[in-house]
């Protein structure tokens, strides 16, 4: 009977849980869990916070996913230490789990930068994880008389945003950025969302961020001064690549993986925001820390680890948010040729290269942008269809009837 260890209990384990157990119900699964709670969707932490779900409906399925699929979960304990060559993992309580197959589902953390006086800040928070979420909630308490600062006007500054916006007396999000969702929103697109944002009571500071604190006064590097009571640190994360770094393993900005999510030690794989994968529309390797892919890349690890021949070569990075009911999504890589429609708040950006979709922004409008990202992911040849991505008839009609037939098979 094979002995599996997974460590991390996120989505990236759920997807190596039942990556295992389609091909293998026998084997002992070992999940070595960091947090004391059950699985559950991280992005629904600011959805938590403003009411539109609770903590029994933000749980994986059900309380019996693990004992569904024979799993021993071990809460509240941490990896400190792979040993490829025993094949053990310790444990911080001293324990040493052995394994056949082990997958490092590790996650990622908050980056909090050495900033000076952040020690005098009493209430401080980051904001990825439940626990954050519900320390955040209890500092804010139910009177909406604190003022809110958040550093950072990322994804996850912004949803924290959205999340408390009716719990705090004001909100004001800072980033030396100098729009916001940067890493996803050229600055044309950035204006719209912030503009929206900004319709909605949250002021922004851009090109300008924290520098220094003393209790709750934030000296800032454009010289002023920002009194708040409440400090939510949102300035990006880091990916947890410690432990197999430490065990001999390559690591980069996120472990190393091949389409098959193998490190390099031997069986020893790796899945999600961990992890350092290939990227179908960039051609490279990069951290693609989103939770599709997160699973995706567990069920894939977990099928391989049980003795399977399964590959992963089509991930991207995809984002699908909204923010008081403007919603976008972005995928793949901007680089090629722009193409863009636009209409009000609803804003269309397409790019390719080489005669290929290689990525998009949508906002306002996503509907088709499952067509789309099918397009980036199966690197389809845009002169094979009957007519471009911009069109706003797009569906599955645009493929050719051959295309159609490869790709949903049966008379289309």
């Amino acid at each position: 009977m094979k002995r599996y260890v997974i460590i991390g209990n996120g989505t990236a384990a759920v997807g190596c849980i039942e990556g295992i157990r389609a091909a293998d119900r026998e084997g002992a699964i070992t999940v070595v869990s960091g947090e004391a709670r059950p699985v559950y969707s991280r992005p629904l932490i600011s959805y938590y916070l403003e009411g539109k779900t609770d903590l029994e409906r933000m749980k994986y399925r059900s309380d019996t996913f693990y004992a569904d699929n024979g799993c021993q979960v071990l809460y509240g304990r941490k990896a400190t230490e792979i040993d490829p060559a025993q094949k053990t993992v310790q444990l911080d309580d001293g324990t040493a789990l052995a394994y056949d197959k082990l997958c490092v589902a590790a996650g990622s953390r908050s980056f909090v930068p050495p900033f000076a006086g952040l020690d005098s800040v009493k209430d401080r928070f980051t904001f990825i994880t439940l626990d954050d979420a519900l320390s955040l909630e209890q500092a804010l308490g139910t009177g909406r008389d604190k003022r809110v600062l958040i550093v950072g006007a990322g994804l996850i500054g912004l949803k924290c945003a959205e999340g408390i916006i009716d719990r705090a007396k004001s909100i004001t999000v800072c980033d030396l950025a100098d729009r916001v969702l940067s890493s996803i929103l050229d600055a044309e697109c950035a204006a719209v969302v912030q503009q929206h944002l900004e319709a909605h009571g949250i002021a922004f500071m851009l090109s300008d961020t924290a520098v220094k604190f003393d209790g709750g006064c934030a000296e800032m590097k454009s010289g002023r001064n920002v009194e708040f009571d409440v400090l939510v640190l949102a300035v990006g994360v880091r990916a947890n690549t410690e432990l197999v770094k430490a065990a001999g393993g390559s690591v980069n900005r996120g472990i190393i993986v091949n389409e098959k999510l193998e490190t390099d030690l031997p069986d020893v794989y790796a899945a999600g925001d961990c992890t350092e994968g290939f990227d179908a529309s960039l051609g490279d390797r990069r951290v693609l820390a989103i939770l599709p892919n997160a699973y995706a890349q567990g069920q894939t690890a977990g099928t391989n680890m049980a003795g399977g021949d399964k590959v992963l070569d089509n991930a991207i990075p995809m984002n699908s948010i909204g923010f008081f009911r403007l919603h976008m999504m972005t995928a793949g890589s901007y680089t090629g040729e722009m193409t863009e429609t636009r209409n009000g708040q609803t804003l269309r950006r397409f790019f390719v290269k080489d005669g290929l979709l290689k990525g998009f922004m949508l906002i306002g409008d996503t509907v088709r942008a499952g067509i789309y990202t099918s397009l980036i992911r199966d690197r389809i040849p845009l002169e094979t269809l009957e007519f471009g991505p911009a069109a706003h008839e797009a569906t599955s009609a645009m493929y050719t009837r051959e295309t159609r037939r490869k790709k949903y098979g049966g008379v289309v």
